[in-house]
């Protein structure tokens, strides 16, 4: 990723070893963004400790400090609930030069560079999702008042390397974000639920449905994207007067099927307005 302006041992420090922030690594060595030897990761978890250590070959610790010491970019990938207490931890040690990347959901730049008073805190806010597992992640990104335009590419750079990122230069924006992409993936999961407990109803074997629904859904994802074709299009294109797919059209017309979705999102989107006035004590 080009080189620091610390002199330190590692280009990311890793906070909170969990689910998301196993993603993000995955992305970084698939693509060569980084060596296995410029990542550290802590956690207090033995257990997730371990995991890092033995799948990705990193240096693992639970030693936050050590981390801050030693790390150029700081990527914050700890609970909400809990991140006032571990930046507490190791707030003294965090310089200028370090850049704070959070995907820390619901807290602000803001929160963040308060809690770093004694510096102009260096803080790039993002809202990745889980499919940055298998490289299709989307990710929003914002930089604080203090992040430099090198900050906010070094920090794309990391999520891009596990799908897409897009700068969204509003931070009240990042709620949409979380309740459209962040939170995405799982009306995803849940629709493909559906179909596929529909075809198990109508007499296909979990296998059979299971595969059929959820290769269905690729496909159609793929379509968007390849195609650059928009939604209603496509959808179009596969609803013949009178046919199966207008049928189905019409079931989910009369249920408000549409009309219920995008009071799900926007439901995402207020809860996600609700945890950042609970992190953040100025709102």
């Amino acid at each position: 990723m080009g080189a620091n302006d610390l002199n330190t041992q590692y280009e990311i420090g890793v906070i909170g070893a969990g689910n998301a922030a196993e993603g993000i690594v995955v992305g970084l060595l698939r693509n060569s963004v980084l060596l296995d030897d410029r990542i550290i990761a802590s956690d207090p978890s033995e257990k997730r400790r371990e995991l890092f250590r033995q799948r990705f070959k990193i240096a693992v610790t639970d030693d936050n400090r050590h981390v801050v010491r030693e790390s150029y970019i700081l990527l914050l990938a700890v609970k909400p609930q809990i991140q006032r207490e571990v930046i507490a931890g190791f707030a003294d040690l965090v310089r200028e030069d370090h850049v704070i990347v959070s995907i820390m959901a619901g807290v602000s730049t803001t929160a963040i560079e308060e809690q770093l008073g004694h510096i102009k805190a260096r803080v790039v806010r993002v809202m990745p999702n889980l499919p940055v597992h298998v490289g299709a992640g989307m990710a929003g990104v914002h930089p604080g008042r203090h992040a430099r335009e090198s900050d906010l590419l070094r920090a794309q750079r990391i999520f891009d390397a596990g799908g897409k990122s897009v700068h969204i230069e509003s931070e009240e924006a990042m709620d949409a974000v979380t309740a459209v992409s962040g939170t995405g993936p799982a009306y995803f999961y849940f629709f493909t639920e559906a179909i596929i407990h529909a075809g198990m109803k109508a007499g296909l074997s979990p296998q059979h449905a299971a595969l059929l629904a959820k290769q269905s859904c690729l496909g159609a994802g793929r379509m968007m994207i390849e195609m650059n074709e928009p939604p209603n299009v496509l959808r179009e294109k596969v609803t013949s007067p009178g046919g199966t797919t207008a049928a189905a059209m019409e079931a989910m017309r009369q249920s408000k099927v549409f009309d219920n979705i995008v009071e799900a999102v926007l439901a995402a989107y207020r809860r996600s307005q609700e945890l950042g006035s609970q992190n953040d004590p100025a709102k």
